[in-house]
Parts: structure tokens; C-alpha cells; sequence
């Protein structure tokens, strides 16, 4: 038995322009640090009512030939499938536009989460801060300090919540150290 070892046929991966921040983006002035998780969707609630729109017609043109034929029954059958793909298709552009924003500047830290038509804020001083897994490595991460906590990451693959929770404590780090410096120059 032999060994071949070849090198890979893909390219290596260009440098991080962006700073090595993989979830976070570092905002120039006033320095701060943005973290914008999303809801990975495939699919706008606008091409969604297209599409549903399209169902519908084409199921109904169906049903309209069944209706001429005299079997009526199909039509009723129809509505309520279109009723509940619709009630489904409803539930599901709701929370199209789900997300979790953090924002970190040098002394606050804002956690605003949008969940359905329901807004969350909550606001800690960044020296408060502690960034924590609330259970194994693929939970989610928890911002507690001042007797508040809040979990963030939904939108975030369990594999990767480790990486976010180390990106938070890196941008935490960096603000608290802008803080130090800026208090430095004011004395």
C-alpha cells in the first residue's frame, strides 16, 4: 500500500480584509463594532406572494375544469388547500425579517432582537458584559451583566455560536481597551 499526496487544486482563500471579523463589522468613527445576525431565507416574502399567487391561479384553473365537468367536489378541496398553504405561507414571511443586531461602542453595548412584528431592546455598559455559552458548544450565547442576560445567535449555525461568542469577547476587549486609552487622554 502507498501514500500519494498531492496538492489541492483550490486556490487558497484570499486574506480577511475586513480585520479577520467573520459575524461583526468594525465601524471607523465613532469606533464601534456591529454584529448583524439575519435569518438565512432563500426566498422575500414579495416573490413569496408570487409564487403563491401562481399556485393559486393555476390551481383554481384546474379546479374550474373539473367544476365544468361536474365534479364539484374538487373545488372545495382546492380552497382549503389554498387556504392552508397560504395560512402557512404566512406564518412563515412573518418571520422573514427576523434578527438580532448588537451594537458595541467603547462604554454600551445594544442588543436589539426582531421577532415576528415584536422588538426587543436591551442596553448593558460594556465593562458589565460577560459572554457565555448557556449550555454545551452548539447553544446559544448569553450577554448577562447588571442583573439582565440575553441570548443571542438564533440565525447562527450551532457549529459556529463558539466563533460568534469569540468575536463578541474580542470587540468587547477592543472597546474596553479604546475606553482605557480615551480616559487616559482626558486625564
Amino acid at each position: 500500500m502507498s501514500i500519494t499526496i498531492a496538492p489541492s487544486p483550490w486556490p487558497a482563500p484570499p486574506a480577511r480584509q475586513d480585520g479577520g471579523w467573520r459575524f461583526g463589522r468594525e465601524q471607523a468613527s465613532p469606533l464601534a463594532w456591529m454584529f448583524d445576525l439575519r435569518r438565512n431565507v432563500s426566498i422575500t416574502p414579495r416573490q413569496l406572494m408570487g409564487c403563491y399567487a401562481l399556485l393559486c391561479a393555476l390551481s383554481l384553473l384546474v379546479a374550474g375544469g373539473f367544476w365544468l365537468h361536474g365534479v364539484m367536489v374538487v373545488s372545495l378541496f382546492t380552497g382549503l388547500e389554498l387556504l392552508a398553504v397560504g395560512v402557512a405561507l404566512l406564518v412563515f414571511a412573518r418571520h422573514a425579517g427576523d434578527r438580532e443586531t448588537i451594537m458595541l461602542t467603547q462604554s454600551e453595548i445594544s442588543v436589539v432582537q426582531h421577532v415576528g412584528p415584536a422588538v426587543e431592546q436591551v442596553r448593558f455598559r460594556a465593562e458589565w458584559v460577560r459572554v457565555e455559552p448557556v449550555a454545551d458548544d452548539g447553544s446559544l450565547v448569553e450577554l448577562s451583566g447588571e442583573g439582565r442576560s440575553v441570548r443571542v445567535g438564533r440565525h447562527v449555525r450551532p457549529e459556529l455560536r463558539v466563533a460568534l461568542a469569540q468575536e463578541l469577547r474580542r470587540a468587547l476587549r477592543l472597546a474596553r481597551a479604546a475606553g482605557a486609552q480615551a480616559v487616559d487622554h482626558e486625564t
